[in-house]
């Protein structure tokens, strides 16, 4: 194998990976000798930290390992601090149909729909970005008025909000049918 087809192999090996990569078993796997893995890899580590880029090849005794570049850590971390993709639970799910399909909806109103407090569930949705607060309801403590987002239509796949699949008056009664079984059974558990 000459060697800048060893480095391309190795490249791809070390980046898909994601952690090191002993000499020994890459020269295995690839037929040739562990000193050839060896220069092979220290010639692309070379080569990354002389382009400038924003990766490195480290050393790890006889493994080799790509990571990202020290200087580059600072936003590194800004990113990786982000919330991670959001998971969605029955609950949330639930709870955002609800404001999907009522909204302007307020947190009161989601908890008589469901029969439960739901002000953590909003609060996730409001974190994942899927709803947010639109305004106030002219009431007494003007409770805050919540409906989806663009996020929520991007997630979703959904051009807009008219795109929502409508429930016949069938589905409406067959849910309500659900509800109710699943109250009865909640409370005969209890």
């Amino acid at each position: 194998m000459q060697s800048n087809e060893l480095k391309k192999e190795l490249e791809g090996i070390y980046f898909a990976i994601g952690r090191s990569l002993d000499a020994k078993t890459a020269a295995e796997a690839f037929g040739v000798t562990k000193e050839e893995v060896i220069k092979a890899s220290e010639e692309l580590a070379e080569e990354y930290e002389s382009a400038d880029r924003g990766i490195r090849l480290v050393r790890l005794e006889d493994s080799f390992q790509m990571c990202t570049a020290r200087e580059i850590y600072g936003s590194l971390i800004k990113i990786a601090k982000q919330p991670k993709k959001a998971v969605l639970t029955n609950t949330l799910l639930e709870t955002l149909s609800i404001v999907a399909y009522r909204q302007p909806v307020t947190k009161a109103a989601i908890a008589k729909i469901r029969g439960v407090n739901s002000d953590h569930s909003v609060n996730k949705l409001v974190e994942y970005d899927l709803i947010e607060e639109v305004g106030r309801m002219d009431a007494p403590g003007r409770p805050i008025l919540f409906g989806t987002t663009e996020e929520f239509l991007r997630v979703f796949g959904i051009e807009s909000l008219s795109s929502l699949p409508s429930l016949s008056d069938e589905q409406i009664a067959e849910f309500k049918e659900e509800a109710v079984e699943e109250a009865e059974n909640e409370t005969v558990d209890v």
